[in-house]
């Protein structure tokens, strides 16, 4: 009899801790948060950086970010695309999709005040940072990149300050477009125009930090490109997208933000 209740002990025992690490596992499992974000391509450098920050101070959350142009964002997620979060370079696509009741409304954000720069490469005898914008009216300059209209914030931004200046008549048969604008630096590399105008943030990235020059554009001379986000009505899992929200617009992420050539909220330069 004995023997018999000391084998029924021990399987109750044994049966106790294989129940123990089963839950151990799925609370394991359930501190695994993930937040798929879908990002504005002039946002990758900054963004990068902040994920891998974020995850050496959340390990149990994973950031997981695709990139590409906020219009064609706007109408994946306008269809339900399945994101968790979406930072956009204007903070209208947001909006929009917080009216149609695809974004959270109290979790709207914004992260950043973009700016619009006249690039050239380093190589280049286009003396931009004495001529700014009237670099393009140069005899010299052929072709002049910018970012297309049609798709893209920067693209109208840049069309915006030419006007501004008065020189959009004077140079628009010159423009050629890019579908990005990372396609639109891209051109001006390979040759393909003499000047762009791109992002304050990617001039400033590592890939084209040491290749070029440029002018910054005055800010008023375009309307202003506020960017932010919004999380998603579906979200898996709002408290990760929270937890990663706040991350940003804290001070470690505002200082990320701040090198990566965006202003931030209570920066000095005011925003």
């Amino acid at each position: 009899m004995r023997t018999r209740l000391k084998a029924i002990f021990r399987a109750v025992a044994i049966l106790a801790a294989m129940v123990g690490a089963d839950c151990t596992h799925l609370v394991s499992a359930a501190e695994q948060g993930v937040v798929r974000v879908a990002a504005a391509v002039n946002l990758r450098f900054a963004m990068d950086e902040l994920v891998d920050a974020f995850r050496r101070e959340r390990p149990g959350i994973s950031v997981q970010v695709t990139y590409g142009a906020s219009a064609k964002f706007y109408a994946q997620l306008s269809k339900r695309a399945p994101f968790d979060m979406f930072f956009s370079a204007d903070l209208d696509y947001p909006r929009r999709l917080i009216r149609e009741g695809a974004g959270i409304p109290d979790s709207e954000f914004q992260y950043g005040l973009g700016r619009l720069v006249v690039w050239v490469p380093r190589t280049s005898p286009i003396q931009i940072e004495t001529l700014g914008i009237r670099a393009l009216l140069s005899p010299s300059v052929r072709k002049i990149a910018i970012t297309d209209p049609r798709r893209a914030v920067y693209g109208r931004a840049a069309e915006a300050a030419m006007k501004t200046f008065g020189i959009y008549d004077g140079v628009k048969n010159r423009l050629i477009l890019g579908d990005s604008v990372m396609q639109t630096a891209q051109l001006v590399e390979s040759g393909g125009a003499e000047v762009g105008m791109i992002n304050y943030s990617l001039a400033l990235a590592p890939r084209l930090r040491d290749q070029g020059r440029f002018w910054e554009v005055p800010i008023d001379a375009y309307p202003r490109r506020e960017q932010g986000g919004v999380i998603l009505s579906w979200t898996q899992d709002r408290a990760a997208a929270d937890a990663f929200r706040d991350f940003v617009l804290a001070a470690g992420g505002r200082a990320v933000l701040r090198r990566h050539g965006f202003r931030v909220e209570g920066n000095d330069d005011g925003f």
